[in-house]
């Protein structure tokens, strides 16, 4: 496969005014003209004249940062056309631009490989090799990346991290630990690659598993890596390990860091363990609106509907505005603790006070709290009424009412909305299977996983012993099994 650079085609670029005479960008040449009268005084008091490469550059960079590439480009073309020849800084500042928005510079960029390809820079710089491999990556033209990353002269960390991380949100991971297998040294980005490319990959054990790898190479983790493994261990489940990140994480100069305690919080509170989020919470010098919704949220789905709501008072005052996640955390609460008339009033709150307009997860709130409360129709009503369709959650919340109060003419009238959500028919008409659900338990920071009937487990033959005991056990105790009950 050849390079794109010798196959780009001509392209079509904005219409251009006429040939500009001076080397400096000025009010003729940018629309923003008092910038340059700012930071061009230093020429007019004699003093030693800037480079014009680095003010083009730098007006290049300010359209590239603010997401403005096709003024970019123009300022590029007028460099050009004052005789200003660019450096390695202006190309890289341009290729991180078509990498930060690939819709809209994914015809430049090539032309712009072209180039760089014409003056030997995608094989002699580093940085512009570096920042070609990332274009390329971030717009998913990975045979590309990987030609490019090929050919360069001398790589650095940062060249192979590229890659490895392109591979990895591209969902190549073969490639990706091929790639990282061949590299020459490792450090802590390079795994973090891997580690946070399975854990957005949702493949969580295989991310702790590169953890513990990275940990047997002596690699210290960063505050990156970190966060993405508190990810993996709130996702599964590892209270034990998720502690002993905790343990880790005091011992570091980022013990402090927000993001990493806001982690914490969330693992905590998906763990069951509410008391450990609160003392991370307590302890935290600084917080963010996430903190204080992570809180809200964790006491929620605890049961702690009490504190919940009292947090979402504290928050306010604090002087942090509730936003969505804020009032799904409240509306939970009170679903739980069966306040209707208060759930129905931080509904109206926040769509009339705060603006915020309820998503699918507000209204499930609401079919809950009706559900809870045991006004079936009124619950009904807000699926009817909602402006999106009811997903499972949703649904689910009002058929368990319906079973628990033996509602079935209404359960009945919610089958059109399952039917239209049951993909059964459709998936067993294209041979597709649904993956099953599976159950997993943690013992001595080890995941057990558990399928319906499955008896694989080593230990399965004790496993059922125990369960068979369990149940005797239950029955001596008078416990009857639910279909007993209905028959």
């Amino acid at each position: 496969m050849s390079l794109p650079a010798f196959a780009a085609t001509p392209i079509q670029l904005p219409k251009q005014p006429p040939l500009i005479t001076s080397a400096y960008p000025s009010q003729s040449t940018s629309p923003n003209s008092n910038h340059y009268k700012k930071h061009s005084i230093s020429l007019k008091n004699g003093s030693e004249p800037i480079d014009p490469t680095v003010l083009w550059t730098s007006s290049i960079s300010q359209r590239c940062r603010s997401g403005q590439l096709a003024q970019a480009v123009s300022q590029f073309i007028k460099m050009r056309r004052a005789g200003v020849e660019p450096n390695h800084i202006t190309f890289v500042t341009l290729l991180s631009g078509c990498a930060h928005f690939p819709a809209k510079g994914a015809l430049f960029g090539v032309s712009l490989h072209a180039y760089v390809r014409k003056l030997g820079l995608d094989r002699s710089n580093v940085m512009v090799g570096t920042a070609l491999v990332d274009m390329y990556a971030k717009s998913g033209r990975l045979d590309f990346a990987r030609l490019v990353f090929g050919g360069m002269d001398m790589k650095n960390s940062m060249t192979w991290n590229t890659m490895i991380d392109g591979y990895m949100k591209n969902g190549n991971v073969r490639d990706a630990i091929e790639l990282f297998d061949e590299m020459p040294e490792r450090d802590a980005v390079s795994w973090t690659a891997l580690i946070g490319g399975f854990v957005k990959k949702r493949k969580f054990e295989q991310a702790l598993e590169w953890f513990r790898e990275m940990q047997m190479s002596g690699v210290e983790p960063d505050y990156v890596t970190i966060i993405a493994v508190i990810a993996a261990c709130a996702d599964l489940g590892t209270l034990g390990l998720g502690l002993w990140i905790n343990r880790f994480v005091m011992k570091q100069d980022f013990k402090h860091n927000i993001r990493i305690s806001n982690s914490l919080i969330d693992m905590y509170s998906r763990c069951g363990c509410i008391d450990f989020a609160r003392q991370v919470f307590d302890n935290m010098p600084n917080r963010t609106l996430v903190s204080w919704n992570s809180m809200i949220v964790g006491f929620a789905v605890n049961g702690h509907a009490e504190e919940a709501l009292v947090f979402f008072n504290l928050m306010q005052k604090e002087g942090f505005k509730p936003d969505s996640v804020s009032f799904t955390g409240a509306l939970t609460a009170c679903s739980h603790a069966g306040l209707v008339d208060e759930g129905l009033r931080f509904f109206d709150n926040m769509k009339r006070i705060h603006k915020i307009i309820p998503r699918i997860e507000h209204y499930g709130c609401i079919v809950d709290l009706y559900s809870r409360a045991g006004r079936l129709e009124d619950a009904l009503n807000i699926i009817e009424s909602m402006p999106m369709k009811p997903n499972e959650v949703v649904l689910g919340s009002l058929l368990a009412a319906c079973r628990t109060s033996g509602n079935i003419s209404l359960a009945e009238r919610l089958m059109k909305y399952l039917f239209e959500l049951d993909p059964g028919k459709t998936m067993k008409d294209l041979g597709i299977q649904k993956t099953p659900g599976f159950s997993s338990v943690e013992i001595d920071c080890d995941i057990h996983e558990f399928v319906a009937g499955d008896k694989s487990h080593v230990d399965a033959e004790y496993i059922y012993s125990t369960l068979e005991l369990l149940s005797f056990e239950l029955k001596l105790c008078g416990y009857v099994p639910e279909h007993i009950i209905r028959e």
